[in-house]
């Protein structure tokens, strides 16, 4: 099955080609500006590259939060957009799944941390079964950095931009508990979205692509605005 994935919810955004378990092309970018300048060209170089049109591709996927809510926005209207056009069915992926993804099996806990801004870290915890491949066992919040350390009672690896952006406060307080994942590591690789999505593909798990809605956790910014708005009227 080949899927057309993609990650837009952090600053490394991340487009990728997966056929079954083979990455046919990846491309990511680390960038401060919109990835909406990028990402229709960022898929067009990847089908070039690869010789496939957009009526090859079987399934489409995309990161639905949590992360940047611009971001997030960008990847799900683009792939929405192609949905309509195309008639492929969707998949939506957390981006903490996917980031979890990266240790495909672990010894330990891990907690992907994602940079929600104003002293907030996106997070969940993954714990390993017996065969070492990880389940999520805590719902996915926003919480303080201190709050996520008063949760780790054991050595724990923490992937993602939030737990570079806070690693000398989390280094201080959990010591020799806390593994960061090197470079490679700590970014959403939309190979894994992919892959994530081709078991929802295979399960029928599938998302209606005109109601599909991003996993913001808390109010955004303009939310927050609006509702200030109306709480001054009365």
């Amino acid at each position: 099955m080949k899927i057309l994935a993609v990650d837009t919810a952090t600053h490394t955004g991340s487009v990728a080609l997966t056929d079954n378990e083979v990455v046919l092309a990846e491309y990511s970018l680390f960038s401060k500006e919109t990835h909406s300048r990028r990402l229709l060209q960022a898929v067009d170089y990847l089908l070039a590259q690869t010789g496939l049109a957009l009526n090859d591709i079987d399934g489409l996927a995309v990161t639905i939060g949590p992360g940047s809510f611009t971001g997030i926005r960008i990847g799900l209207a683009t792939f929405k957009g192609l949905a309509l056009a195309t008639g492929k069915p969707v998949v939506g992926i957390s981006t903490l799944d996917a980031l979890a993804a990266n240790f495909p099996v672990a010894d330990r806990p891990v907690f992907p941390v994602i940079d929600a801004r104003k002293g907030e870290v996106f997070t969940a915890a993954y714990y390993p079964n017996e065969e070492g491949r990880l389940i999520k066992t805590s719902p996915e919040s926003a919480l303080s950095p201190r709050a996520l350390v008063a949760r780790i009672e054991e050595r724990v690896i923490l992937v993602g931009d939030g737990a570079w952006s806070y690693g000398e406060f989390f280094e201080k307080e959990l010591g020799d508990k806390a593994f960061f994942a090197p470079g490679p590591f700590s970014f959403i690789r939309a190979s894994n979205v992919a892959f994530l999505a081709a078991e929802k593909f295979k399960e029928g798990d599938l998302v209606d692509v005109v109601t599909i809605v991003p996993t913001y956790i808390r109010l955004s910014e303009a939310e927050l605005k609006w509702a200030g708005k109306d709480r001054c009227r009365f």
